[in-house]
């Protein structure tokens, strides 16, 4: 247990005994609760001061105990208070509560297990987007850097459920889950579905029984790095063409064109419109693709398609026109 656990725990023993004394005050002498807190206090700090009224046989017995139980605790307390202050781990200690409670205002976030080359490329391209994420990583030097980058994070094994739960899993919307084993990746996955059966999981898998088991286990999505890389220079090499187009529409990344998904709102003045309305109103811009509910994604929608709220186009044009066009539908 760590020494800010340690120091919560003895800061609760301290008030469970001090509130635990004054109900004995009250109930065996008869004390006020203001005398009873008083007596409580000084007997188990052993300040040496008188007793507040005369106790009968049954308070001090009473007493005796108050101090044994409490002088312990007392002392506890001030040695797990000199720990944290001798190794520097106080301002760690309020800094982890700090984080923790940033945390738990989190709702549709991001968590991130793994922090490792996969894991960085997608933190980066979250916080690039102002996404809200949370990363998790047992490895303490990775620290400096979240805090360079200005991550949430928790320094643990996304093994554990508390952990998970600590960083917020049952509010998140997608968990990415990118360590280097694939029976962790395979156990956090389980894990994950299991604290919020709607959360969209992205786990990384190396072996091909790994990709398999990571489906059986609930992913949503399985990415292999290795096998995207190879299909993806295999691609340059028999369509250099295509590869060079999609790099340029990768979403953020081109310079004019872009490609973005756009939500249609439910009081936008585009409902009711169709594909080919839109597109002759937003100059240079093309819808390519229709998310509609459960629905299979429509790839290239017939032009006389009527858009309806909740709609998620997929639309490439100019980031300007792009821009103007997720303002119109929101609206």
């Amino acid at each position: 247990m760590s020494a800010g656990r340690r120091f919560a725990l003895a800061i609760a023993g301290i008030v469970i005994i001090v509130a635990a004394g004054a109900a004995g005050y009250m109930i065996i002498a008869g004390f006020s609760a203001i005398d009873a807190i008083y007596m409580a206090v000084i007997t188990v700090s052993t300040v040496g001061f008188g007793e507040v009224h005369p106790l009968g046989p049954g308070g001090r017995i009473f007493t005796i105990i108050l101090i044994v139980t409490g002088v312990g605790t007392v002392f506890y307390m001030l040695a797990t208070a000199a720990e944290l202050v001798l190794e520097g781990q106080l301002r760690e200690f309020l800094g982890e509560s700090a984080m923790q409670r940033r945390i738990h205002q989190l709702e549709n976030h991001v968590i991130i297990c793994g922090f490792g080359r996969f894991g960085r490329v997608v933190a980066e391209e979250m916080i690039r987007h102002a996404v809200p994420i949370v990363v998790i990583d047992p490895n303490p030097t990775l620290v400096p850097e979240f805090e360079r980058l200005g991550v949430l994070h928790v320094s643990a094994s996304a093994l554990e459920d508390e952990i998970l739960a600590e960083a917020g899993v049952r509010t998140a919307r997608a968990i990415v889950v990118a360590t280097g084993s694939d029976a962790d990746n395979v156990y956090i996955t389980l894990s994950a579905r299991e604290q919020n059966a709607a959360i969209r999981i992205h786990a990384r898998g190396e072996s091909d029984a790994g990709l398999r088991r990571l489906r059986q286990a609930g992913a949503d999505q399985v990415v292999s790095a290795y096998q995207r890389g190879g299909m993806r220079v295999a691609a340059q090499i028999l369509r250099p063409a295509v590869v060079d187009f999609l790099e340029l529409a990768t979403p953020g990344r081109g310079d004019e064109v872009d490609l973005e998904e756009i939500r249609i709102g439910g009081a936008s003045r585009m409902v009711g419109k169709t594909v080919e309305a839109l597109e002759h109103e937003s100059a240079r811009l093309r819808i390519i693709a229709i998310k509609r509910g459960d629905a299979p994604i429509s790839i290239v929608p017939d032009p006389k398609m009527v858009l309806q709220p909740e709609d998620h186009l997929v639309v490439i044009g100019t980031r300007e026109g792009l821009k103007t066009l997720a303002e119109e539908l929101l609206n």
